[in-house]
């Protein structure tokens, strides 16, 4: 939910209404598919990197306020705490040396709001969980001071009807709980786009969904919460639970979680709406005055605001977009399971894996989902998030076998080919998938290097110091735009 909603309350004419134009819009989108109103392919992709605030002692720092103001530039917005800040990257066709433009352009922009932090006592992180993150830092008071927040968090709740509980088992176990939505805070993440015609874009997000597993064995980079060593990828399991609108007794009667990986496999992008139609009520029943159908009967392009803004609060891994630039309409896939971080340059790897992956999967005139259950596609997207770089992944034709072994002998050559068919730069394509290669033959990630990391100071100080100085390592490691898996672990 990237717009801004004016504080207020609802009744239940807002809510009925709302109801009704989200159906009205609905009806308009398919109605743009089968009338093939969209943008073309245009071979565009894009970029979102959430960021942490930290002070000198690696805590996290309240001060995105006065550092989005010292940055001056609106690339940079608030994220939901104040500790939070995230850059959004201009679209970029992809080919020729768009990653390079890309680390260039992004290393530059970082390295100016760490500048402009350090003015604010703040360092500028890039990691999946801040590992110094505690409970005090996540409450209703540490929220940013838009006010939508304070607006989303009432409704999960009014949902709700209860407190939130958090039960994690990883390496160590967690339990606790919340009385805000404030834990989804200490979730940061980087979201890659793809523009897609809609002839293809089941292809692309079923080609997405099957390869979220692996993702995250290769990306995962959120080993900590509230000083506990959890899942290698944490960040999966926490925001499924912090932003759950369900009662227990809801969860027992089968109703969709609005933090979704899906349940199917689609033939259409209307699928999706159409399930966030279907199964999830309104958090936020903002209506605008736009009539859809009246806006496309005189030849014009629709907002189709309500419903972009319910899709907004179906929190999929892999999510579809509706959007207007310039007045032409088009369709992205979003792909939002990878955390932020290490560094620029392994952020851009995991990129270029995705987009060569997705690219060769969504082609194949033998589909990777027509031989694997969907069921198997989650399983190893949960896999994937809580054993990282050890996780095994199953994969048609080749069974259960180790994410390093299944990427190594065959997804990094489709990664490759994929690559090229986009025109990437061949240079590029090599050091970005070799930083891929890197991190299986060496077995280590963001991840295993933050668990490593610790473990070695921790045997001579207490647990919260020993954070304190990982993420210390963490943050000079990650100025030097090194791939992590060349770091040293002390």
């Amino acid at each position: 939910m990237g717009q801004d909603v004016a504080k207020r309350q609802f009744t239940r004419e807002d809510r009925a209404l709302y109801r009704q134009k989200v159906r009205r819009c609905l009806d308009v989108f398919a109605r743009m598919l089968s009338e093939s109103r969209f943008d073309t392919e245009r071979r565009s992709m894009g970029l979102e990197i959430e960021l942490n605030l930290t002070g000198t002692d690696g805590d996290p720092a309240m001060v995105n306020e006065k550092v989005l103001r010292l940055i001056a530039d609106p690339d940079f917005q608030t994220e939901l705490a104040q500790f939070n800040i995230e850059i959004n990257i201009a679209p970029q066709l992809l080919t020729g040396e768009v990653f390079r433009k890309l680390e260039s352009e992004v290393r530059a922009s970082l390295n100016h709001a760490d500048d402009v932090a350090n003015d604010a006592g703040a360092d500028v992180v890039m990691i999946g969980i801040l590992p110094t993150v505690r409970p005090e830092h996540l409450t209703e008071e540490t929220f940013s001071a838009n006010p939508r927040y304070a607006l989303l968090n009432e409704q999960v709740f009014a949902a709700r009807g209860e407190d939130i509980s958090i039960t994690i088992d990883g390496v160590e176990r967690l339990s606790t709980s919340a009385d805000t939505i404030a834990p989804e805070a200490a979730c940061t993440s980087v979201q890659l786009h793809l523009q897609v015609d809609p002839e293809t874009f089941d292809a692309h997000w079923n080609a997405s969904q099957a390869i979220a597993g692996v993702q995250l064995a290769m990306g995962a980079n959120s080993p900590f919460f509230f000083g506990k060593e959890l899942w290698r990828e944490t960040r999966i399991a926490l925001f499924e639970q912090a932003a759950d609108t369900r009662s227990d007794e809801l969860k027992a009667q089968g109703v969709r979680p609005r933090v979704w990986f899906g349940e199917r496999w689609i033939t259409s992008i209307f699928d999706l709406f159409e399930e966030n139609v279907r199964y999830f009520p309104s958090l936020l029943p903002v209506c605008d005055d736009e009539d859809p159908l009246a806006v496309l009967d005189r030849g014009d392009v629709p907002q189709l605001g309500e419903l972009r803004l319910h899709n907004g609060t179906v929190y999929r891994w892999n999510r579809p977009v509706y959007d207007v630039v310039r007045g032409r309409p088009h369709l992205r896939v979003e792909n939002r399971c990878l955390p932020a971080g290490p560094t620029v340059v392994d952020v851009l790897a995991n990129a270029a894996f995705y987009y060569g992956l997705v690219k060769v999967l969504a082609d194949a005139d033998r589909p990777v989902w027509s031989q694997m259950s969907f069921a198997a596609a989650e399983e190893n997207f949960h896999s994937g998030a809580q054993d990282g770089i050890a996780a095994k992944i199953y994969w048609p034709g080749i069974g259960e076998v180790p994410a390093t072994e299944l990427v190594l002998r065959h997804l990094l050559p489709l990664a490759h080919r994929g690559l090229e068919e986009w025109g990437v730069a061949t240079a590029d394509k090599d050091r970005l998938l070799g930083i891929i290669e890197g991190r299986c033959l060496r077995e280590v990630n963001g991840a295993s290097w933050q668990a490593a990391t610790f473990h070695r100071f921790f045997d001579s100080c207490d647990r919260h110091d020993a954070l304190r100085e990982m993420t210390r390592s963490y943050v000079g490691h990650m100025h030097s735009n090194e791939p992590v898996h060349t770091w040293p672990t002390a």
